[in-house]
């Protein structure tokens, strides 16, 4: 890797690797083997390798979606080639096909939670993240209110906290679990970052310690329908409480390159640093032709939207990286970080 951006400031700046696509790079197939390319190398770690090829700044992590499903070896591979090229292995563990809020459900869910945050113990995970608070693209869900939201918060302490001890998490090598919200339409009932909030807030309280954090994804701010200002406010509250977790730098709508954001990325990534708990930012573009998004293209037709501008989707990230490490060391030449 050739850099020519030093990151000034004390902040893991980091990617998640779905530039790369979904279906033909992250997700397993029907037998759970990983992907591979013609010669036959794991297409995550060749789509990580010439990005930190091209990148100007140095990569410090990936989070990686994570599918319980996936081969152990093909896992251990994985992990191993991404850490050898100096990567902190962050988890995205991915849950479908049972919904969190449902008691009906509960076993299945946490099923697949506690398989995955086992294989995050045995790799040494520190840090992982999740959207297991509700079932993506349901089309049974309504959005929940008063008493079925406080329902629905409760049902997910439950699962959430069984996944917690099942797995062995207490006293583990795993530090965080930061909980991800989703834009109105991927979910119906936790859609902003206050009502994730309640949540992590109350499932801390529960747990007894500030052991879950929220999420905060710039383009799911952008697209919930709550101001840039109002959302500042919450950040700066969410961060006092002590329930602040990383930022994804990525674009409201379009989800590809970082100047189709329209502000919220500055924002947000500003409000972020003068809270003095900004720790891990990640850089989050989308493939705007990933088969298993073809639901995201279908509810907002900005998400099929081809913003290279003639690059490749590596350089599309690799521009972002180095536009979020500009950022980040103006904030801090600034006094913010």
């Amino acid at each position: 890797m050739s850099t020519s951006i030093t990151l000034k400031p004390r902040v893991e700046l980091g990617v998640v690797p779905t530039h790369l696509k979904f279906v033909g790079s992250l997700v397993p197939g029907g037998d759970g083997k990983l992907p591979r390319d013609e010669k036959g190398r794991l297409v995550t770690l060749a789509g990580m390798e010439e990005l930190l090829g091209i990148s100007k700044v140095r990569i410090a992590a990936v989070q990686l979606p994570f599918f319980a499903s996936a081969d152990a070896g093909d896992v251990a591979e994985l992990i191993a080639g991404l850490k050898g090229m100096g990567l902190e292995i962050h988890f995205v563990l991915m849950v479908g096909g049972a919904n969190p809020m449902n008691a009906a459900d509960e076993d299945a869910v946490v099923g697949q939670l506690v398989a995955s945050l086992k294989a995050a113990v045995t790799h040494g995970v520190r840090h992982i993240s999740s959207t297991s608070i509700e079932e993506w693209m349901s089309a049974k869900e309504g959005r929940r209110e008063g008493a079925e939201f406080e329902a629905a918060i409760a049902q997910n302490v439950r699962v959430h906290l069984r996944a917690y001890r099942e797995a062995g998490l207490e006293g583990s090598c795993v530090e965080n679990w930061h909980i991800e919200f989703l834009r109105p339409g991927e979910f119906k009932t936790f859609t902003s970052v206050e009502r994730g909030w309640a949540f992590v807030k109350a499932a801390n309280e529960a747990l007894g310690r500030k052991f879950f954090k929220l999420m905060v994804d710039a383009a799911h701010c952008g697209d919930s329908g709550v101001s840039i200002a109002e959302n500042q406010e919450l950040v700066t509250r969410l961060a006092a409480a002590g329930e602040l977790g990383i930022f994804h730098a990525s674009a409201k709508t379009t989800r590809g390159c970082l100047s189709t954001d329209d502000g919220w990325i500055g924002a947000l990534l500003a409000t972020a640093a003068r809270t003095g708990q900004l720790r891990h930012v990640f850089v989050e573009v989308f493939h705007h032709e990933d088969p298993a998004l073809e639901a995201l293209r279908k509810l907002d037709p900005g998400h099929g939207v081809d913003t290279r501008d003639g690059r490749s989707y590596a350089e599309v990230t690799a521009d972002g990286l180095a536009d979020v490490a500009h950022r980040l060391n103006n904030l801090a030449a600034r006094g913010m970080l």
